[in-house]
C-alpha cells in the first residue's frame, strides 16, 4: 500500500467512525430519555398529584441536553488532544529526551528518530520516555508529521537493541506517515464522548446515594439513585461499543505498520526481534502508570489485559507469524539481566554505513512517500554523521537552531550578502550575528542539497522557542530575501518550508479543513507550477519538460502551452501551493508525478528542483525522503 493509497484508507475509517459514533450515539440517547422518563414517572406515582409535568417535553429536553453532553465532550476532549503530540506524551507520563543527553540509550534513541525522520521527510518529531513504566511499548501521537511525538517506555530502551528499536520506530512512523495518528486523535475524542454518560452516572449513584438517605429528599434521591444505575449501565454499553470501534479500526493497521517496518529496514529482524521480547518478558507491554484504556489503540503492544473480541491488537503469535512464517509461541525470547547487560554494552554504538543514491525516477519517488526504503535512512544515517559536530550541536539547542534557520538561508556567494548579514547583526545583536557567521562559514562547505535535513533535525528545538519570537524570525527571513528585491526558488522553498512545519506544529488541526475548489482552478494551479518548474528548475528544453509533466494530465495536455512565466513567478508559486494543498490523496499523486516527470526530463536532478519538489510536498503534506544528501549538484 503506497502512501496516497493509506491515506484514503484513513478518510474511509473516519467515515466509518463517524457513523458508528452516530449510531452509538443514538442508542444511548434514546437509553438515557427512557431512564430518565422511566425514574421520574415512578418517583411521581409515589406523591400525591402528578409532579413530572409534559412528559413530551421531558423527553425531547433530556435527548437533547444527552446529545449535547455527548457531542461536546467529544469535541473538548479532541481539540485538547489536537494541540500536539507532546501534550499526548507528557499526559501519559512522558519525560521529553533533551538533545545534548550523555545517556547512551536515549542518544542511541534520538539518533534512530532522526535518521527515521530525515528518511521520511518529515521534521525530526519530539522523543519522550515514559520513565515508570518497565514494560515494552511506544506510541506517535499527534495530529500532523509536524507537531508528532514519539514516546518509549524505560523498558524498551533498557531491553531492545538497536535494530529491534529501529524496528519499532519503524512501526510507529508508518503511524505518522500513512494518517493513522490523526485517526487515533479523532478515536479518542469519540470513544471519550460515547463513554462520558457513564461517568455521570456514576456520579449521579453518588448523589442519588446521599440523596436517598436524607429523610427531606429521599424521593428526588431515590429518582437520582435510578437514572445513575441506568446511566451507569448504558455506560458499560458506551464502554462495549468503544471496545468494538478500537479492536475493529486498530487490528489491521497493526499487522500495516509491522509490515511497514520490515519494508522500512529490509529486515525482520528488529520487529519480530521486539515482538518476541515482548512475549518472553513477565513484564510485557502492559502500562501501568496510567489508565490505558484511552490510548491502548495507538500504542506498539497492547498495553492492557482484554478479551480476543475487545484486543486492539492481534495476538503476539499472529503478528509474529505474519512477518517470520513458522514461528512458534515456544519461540519467545526470555528476557535475562544478560540481556539488559547486552543492550546497555550496545547502546554506543553508530547506524552508518554507504548510502546507495535513492530512485529519482516518477516511479520511485512515488513509492517512496511515506514510504521510505533502507536506502532512504542509510542515507539519512550518512547525512546525520556527516554534519560537523558544531552544526549538529547548534540544530539541538534552542538558541543555536533559531540562529541556524537564518544562517541555512544565506549564501556567502551572493552580491548581497554582506547587506543581508548588517541586517541580522541589528535585528539579533553582535555576538548573535558573529555565531551566524560561523554557521555560515560551516554550511558553505557542506552540500548544498543537507540544508533542508538540517533543518528538520533542528525543528524540534526551534518550535518550542516562544511564538513572539518564530513571528520575528519569519519577519527576518522574509526581509532577507527582500535585500535584493527578487526571490530565488531556493529562497522561496526554504521560507515555505519552515512556515509549513511551524504551522502545523503551532495549529496541528487547521489542515483538517480542506478548501473546495472548482476544476478549473486546479487546472490553471497545476499547469502554473509545471510552467514556472519547467522554466525556473533549470532544464535545458524547458518546453520538453513542460510537456512531458503535462503528460501526465491527458485530460489537459491538449492545448497546454509553457507560454511565459507567469510575473512575479515565486508569488505566484506561493498561492499555487496554497491552492494545491486542498487537493485529494489522488490529486496529490498526479500532481506529483507531473512535476517529477518536468524535473527528470532532462534525466538529471539539481539541488534547487529537489528543494522545490521537496517544498511542494511540504506544502501538501506529503513526506518525502531525503533524495540527495550528499555528491554534486546534478544527481543523474
Amino acid at each position: 500500500m503506497n502512501f496516497f493509497d493509506a491515506q484514503d484508507n484513513a478518510r474511509k475509517a473516519t467515515r466509518w467512525l463517524v457513523i458508528v459514533y452516530s449510531v452509538a450515539t443514538l442508542l444511548i440517547v434514546t437509553g438515557v430519555t427512557f431512564v430518565v422518563y422511566f425514574a421520574l414517572n415512578v418517583a411521581s406515582t409515589t406523591t400525591t398529584g402528578p409532579t413530572m409535568g409534559d412528559p413530551t417535553a421531558l423527553l425531547v429536553g433530556t435527548a437533547l441536553v444527552t446529545a449535547t453532553v455527548i457531542l461536546g465532550a467529544t469535541l473538548v476532549k479532541t481539540a485538547s488532544l489536537s494541540s500536539g503530540g507532546a501534550k499526548v506524551a507528557t499526559a501519559m507520563g512522558g519525560v521529553l529526551v533533551s538533545p545534548d543527553t550523555k545517556d547512551p540509550l536515549k542518544r542511541r534513541l534520538l539518533n534512530v528518530v532522526e535518521e527515521m525522520a530525515i528518511a521520511s521527510g518529515v521534521p525530526v518529531p519530539d522523543v519522550f520516555v515514559l520513565e515508570e513504566e518497565n514494560s515494552i511499548n511506544a506510541f506517535a501521537a499527534g495530529y500532523t508529521p509536524g507537531d508528532a511525538a514519539v514516546a518509549v517506555t524505560r523498558g524498551t530502551l533498557e531491553l531492545l537493541d538497536r535494530d529491534e528499536l529501529q524496528g519499532v520506530i519503524a512501526h510507529e512512523f508508518s503511524h505518522v506517515l500513512n494518517g493513522d495518528m490523526r485517526l487515533n486523535i479523532r478515536m479518542m475524542g469519540v470513544l471519550y464522548g460515547i463513554m462520558v454518560i457513564g461517568l455521570l452516572g456514576r456520579l449521579l449513584l453518588r448523589s442519588g446515594h446521599y440523596g436517598a438517605l436524607s429523610s427531606r429528599r429521599g424521593k428526588n434521591g431515590s429518582a437520582l439513585l435510578a437514572i445513575g444505575i441506568g446511566m451507569a449501565v448504558l455506560g458499560f454499553i458506551g464502554v462495549f461499543f468503544a471496545r468494538v470501534i478500537k479492536a475493529a479500526v486498530s487490528r489491521q493497521r497493526e499487522y500495516l505498520a509491522d509490515a511497514s517496518a520490515v519494508q522500512f529496514t529490509r529486515q525482520t529482524r528488529g520487529i519480530a526481534g521486539a515482538l518476541k521480547k515482548i512475549g518472553g518478558y513477565e513484564g510485557s507491554s502492559m502500562i501501568t502508570a496510567k489508565d490505558p484504556e484511552e490510548v491502548s489503540h495507538m500504542l506498539f503492544g497492547t498495553g492492557m489485559k482484554l478479551s480476543s473480541v475487545f484486543a486492539t491488537h492481534p495476538p503476539l503469535a499472529d503478528r509474529i507469524t505474519a512477518i517470520e512464517p513458522g514461528f512458534d509461541a515456544s519461540e519467545f525470547t526470555p528476557v535475562t539481566d544478560a540481556v539488559r547487560e547486552q543492550v546497555a554494552n550496545e547502546a554506543a554504538s553508530q547506524f552508518g554505513g554507504g548510502a546507495p543514491v535513492p530512485d529519482i525516477s516518477s516511479d520511485g519517488v512515488i513509492e517512496a512517500i511515506g514510504n521510505p526504503q533502507p536506502e532512504h535512512i542509510a542515507l539519512a544515517g550518512q547525512i546525520r554523521q556527516d554534519l560537523p559536530e558544531s552544526l549538529y550541536a547548534d540544530a539541538h539547542s534552542g538558541e543555536g537552531a533559531y540562529l541556524l534557520s537564518v544562517a541555512l538561508l544565506l549564501d556567502p556567494d551572493k552580491r548581497e550578502f554582506d547587506r543581508q548579514m548588517e541586517i541580522v547583526r541589528k535585528e539579533l545583536g553582535e555576538a548573535r550575528g558573529r555565531r551566524v557567521m560561523t554557521q555560515v562559514d560551516e554550511i558553505s562547505r557542506r552540500p548544498h542539497a543537507l540544508r533542508l535535513s538540517l533543518l528538520e533535525i533542528a525543528f524540534p528545538a526551534l518550535k518550542r522557542r516562544p511564538s513572539a519570537e518564530l513571528e520575528k524570525l519569519l519577519a527576518l527571513l522574509r526581509e532577507l530575501i527582500a535585500v535584493d528585491g527578487v526571490t530565488d526558488l531556493y529562497e522561496f522553498c526554504f521560507l515555505r518550508v519552515v512556515r509549513a512545519h511551524l504551522s502545523n506544529a503551532a495549529d496541528p488541526a487547521a489542515r483538517s479543513h480542506r478548501r473546495k475548489l472548482t476544476r478549473s482552478q486546479v487546472q490553471q494551479a497545476a499547469l502554473d507550477l509545471l510552467r514556472i518548474t519547467a522554466r525556473e528548475g533549470g532544464s535545458d528544453n524547458p518546453a520538453g519538460a513542460f510537456t512531458a509533466g503535462v503528460a501526465m494530465f491527458p485530460k489537459w495536455a491538449a492545448g497546454a502551452e509553457l507560454g511565459d512565466t507567469p510575473d512575479n513567478a515565486v508569488a505566484r508559486l506561493d498561492e499555487v501551493f496554497d491552492l494545491l494543498a486542498a487537493l485529494n490523496p489522488s490529486g496529490q499523486k498526479m500532481l506529483i508525478e507531473a512535476v517529477v516527470a518536468t524535473i527528470g526530463h532532462d534525466g538529471s536532478l539539481t539541488s534547487t528542483e529537489i528543494e522545490l519538489l521537496r517544498a511542494l510536498c511540504a506544502a501538501i503534506e506529503c513526506p518525502l525522503p531525503a533524495l540527495q544528501g550528499v555528491g554534486e549538484e546534478k544527481v543523474a
